[in-house]
């Protein structure tokens, strides 16, 4: 038997998509011989046509899949879109390092460790680009005989 006519005024009066509309199995004749949406309603408030929930589209694996990247996993080379750039940019990358280094440098002035010639000195190598890194620059300041405080040197 055929339902077409039934489920597509069904579905306006649910105000959903004809695909959506089911009706009951063991009362398809009943709702085949209506014809009027007064008929049509009267089966709806029996509950005999009803509207079939949304079909979402599951989180599930997505929640997993970040929790693992949470962890460091599946960030190989296979997964990665992107330049390198685009992912740790070469600017921020740069201000992490500037911004440690001229932290450490007004230390080592403050405490009295260098004098503010040298600290002068000391900024503008960093700025240019001179040390990789704290460590680096402490190295070459030890080379050119600046004694630390805790040191053995």
């Amino acid at each position: 038997m055929q339902l077409t006519n039934q489920k597509r005024l069904a579905a306006r009066i649910l105000g959903c998509g004809v695909h959506r509309v089911w009706v009951h199995p063991d009362f398809t004749d009943q709702v085949a011989s209506a014809v009027q949406t007064e008929d049509i309603r009267e089966f709806i408030e029996e509950g005999w046509i009803k509207a079939k929930p949304v079909k979402g589209t599951s989180r599930v694996r997505a929640r997993q899949r970040l929790e693992q990247r949470r962890k460091g996993r599946q960030k190989g080379q296979g997964s990665r879109t992107g330049s390198s750039n685009a992912r740790n940019p070469r600017k921020q990358r740069w201000m992490k390092t500037i911004r440690a280094q001229r932290r450490i440098l007004k230390d080592f002035r403050e405490e009295g460790t260098i004098s503010p010639n040298q600290y002068r000195r000391y900024y503008l190598k960093s700025k240019g680009g001179s040390y990789r890194s704290i460590a680096h620059m402490r190295s070459q300041m030890e080379i050119e005989g600046v004694k630390f405080k805790g040191g053995e040197n």
